[in-house]
C-alpha cells in the first residue's frame, strides 16, 4: 500500500473514529524502512508503495500489542458517532448549496447555520441540573 491507502484503511478499521495525518503516516513509513522492516514495492500507478521486508513480517507475527485501530474503536460513544457524522452531513449539503444554489439559497444556508451555531452554543450555556 502507498501512505494515502493507509490512511484510508485506518480510518475505515476504526469505524472513522481514527483518521491519521500525512504528516505521522509518512515518517513512520521512513523510519520503517529506516528500520528494515518495509521496502519500497513495485507499482503500476508510479506511487511510492511499501510492503513488509521478512524481517517485517517477522516482527510483525512477534508484536502481540492491540491494533492501533482497535483501540481506537473501544470506548466509543454512539452519541458523539452520530454527532460526527451530522457534521459531516451538513458540510455536505452546505457544499452543495455553496456549489449549485442561487443567490437566494446561500442566503437561506447561512441563516440556517447561524440558527445551528447560536442554539449549540444555548445548549452549553444550559445549567445541566435543569435537565
Amino acid at each position: 500500500m502507498h501512505g494515502y491507502q493507509i490512511i484510508q484503511v485506518i480510518s475505515e478499521r476504526s469505524g472513522g473514529n481514527w483518521t491519521p495525518s500525512p504528516g505521522s503516516v509518512y515518517p513512520t513509513l521512513q523510519h520503517l524502512e529506516d528500520e528494515g522492516l518495509i521496502e519500497p514495492a513495485h507499482s503500476e500507478f508510479g506511487r511510492n508503495v511499501y510492503a513488509l521486508t521478512e524481517a517485517g513480517s517477522i516482527a510483525q507475527a512477534a508484536d502481540g500489542t492491540a491494533t492501533p485501530w482497535a483501540e481506537a474503536e473501544k470506548d466509543v460513544d454512539d452519541d458523539l458517532v452520530e454527532l460526527r457524522d451530522l457534521v459531516h452531513q451538513v458540510l455536505a449539503a452546505t457544499r452543495q448549496v455553496a456549489q449549485a444554489g442561487t443567490t437566494a439559497q446561500v442566503k437561506g444556508a447561512q441563516d440556517v447555520l447561524r440558527t445551528a451555531r447560536k442554539g449549540i452554543y444555548r445548549l452549553l450555556a444550559e445549567d445541566d441540573s435543569e435537565t
